[in-house]
């Protein structure tokens, strides 16, 4: 099984990264201020002003160890990877599926049978630890909405029909969102999924973790050998990484939405930690990000038996652990693909 390895997330403002022996060393105002040995990294994520030396992006594309820019307030700049591994023919089969209607909808029904199961589990979960705390009639008529759905997926309907159960699925979810929030509502509410600005506090942080979490998606693909551009719900568009996307389904409301969650409830994220622009847009302030990110990483590092497996592994290895199965699909091993359900 591969091994879980860190993540460095740079949001010094002005860092400079160059390559040191075997090192990622941190430079900050001409001082040096840390050095990372690199076979401890899997993945580099620089926010905002921050450069890299050329031989540290070389050195980084033959260790296979992605980096990817941001914005300074999380928002999807470029990635810079090495050469594709993985087997040409693997890469072929998953092209010749997403050309063909029937093998698309036969994968996105499994991808979002994983989604609308974990997104109901949530709101039981918020039942079953805060009962007297949240309105129960409205988070079980949500949950029991969102598995009728569930049962309406089907492996032989068209694209669009998947889509449009899914669009069901998550407006039913995010419906009730704001009921799952039970501290801080005074500053944490949340009325509709909004993005690209988010509008609200929760929308932001929602976005941010995200961003996150597709980063390490489209790294576990592109492990494996499966181009992260061609996906089979979300279909071709320049510079949209799909099936990231796709794969990314199963994950948003257990790896994305609890963690949140958690960071309300338990009031880890202060009041004052968002910047409101006069469009309206609420972006996280510098200490909120890093600590949403000391996080994410924290939340990566707990373990958690895989349903399918029957193994258990970091939470962060579970993005991999998918990508792996899918191309064993891809490649005739499996007769269907196994999401992951949360249980």
């Amino acid at each position: 099984m591969r091994r879980l390895l860190n993540t460095l997330f740079v949001t010094t403002q002005g860092a400079y990264l160059y390559k040191d022996g075997e090192t990622v060393a941190i430079r900050v105002e001409r001082k040096t201020r840390m050095r990372l040995p690199m076979h401890t990294l899997e993945g580099i994520i620089c926010f905002g002003r921050i450069s890299c030396s050329p031989y540290l992006l070389g050195a980084c594309a033959q260790k296979k160890i992605g980096i990817s820019y941001m914005s300074e307030n999380g928002r999807f700049l470029a990635r810079i990877q090495g050469a594709v591994s993985g087997n040409v023919l693997l890469r072929r089969e998953q092209y010749r599926r997403a050309d063909d209607e029937q093998s698309s909808s036969a994968i996105s029904f499994a991808l979002l049978a994983g989604k609308l199961t974990n997104s109901r589990t949530v709101l039981l979960r918020a039942l079953r630890d805060h009962r007297h705390q949240v309105d129960s009639d409205v988070l079980e008529s949500a949950a029991q909405h969102i598995s009728a759905l569930r049962k309406e997926l089907n492996p032989h309907k068209p694209l669009d029909i998947l889509r449009g159960i899914e669009g069901d699925a998550a407006s039913a979810y995010f419906n009730v969102f704001d009921h799952l929030i039970i501290k801080n509502k005074d500053v944490f509410q949340f009325k509709t999924r909004n993005r690209r600005p988010p509008l609200d506090s929760v929308n932001c942080l929602l976005s941010f973790v995200y961003t996150l979490v597709l980063h390490d998606v489209q790294s576990a693909l592109e492990c494996v050998g499966l181009d992260p551009a061609v996906g089979f719900l979300h279909r071709d568009r320049p510079g949209r990484p799909g099936l990231a996307l796709d794969l990314m389904e199963e994950f948003r409301s257990f790896m994305a939405d609890r963690l949140v969650l958690s960071l309300i409830n338990l009031g880890q994220i202060p009041a004052n930690g968002f910047r409101y622009l006069e469009n309206g847009a609420v972006l996280l302030g510098d200490d909120a990000r890093k600590r949403v990110l000391i996080a994410y990483q924290k939340r990566k590092q707990s373990e958690i038996m895989h349903p399918f497996l029957g193994e258990k592994m970091p939470v962060g290895l579970l993005p991999y652990t998918q990508a792996l199965l899918l191309a064993r699909h891809l490649r005739g091993d499996l007769d269907g693909y196994p999401p992951f359900v949360w249980r």
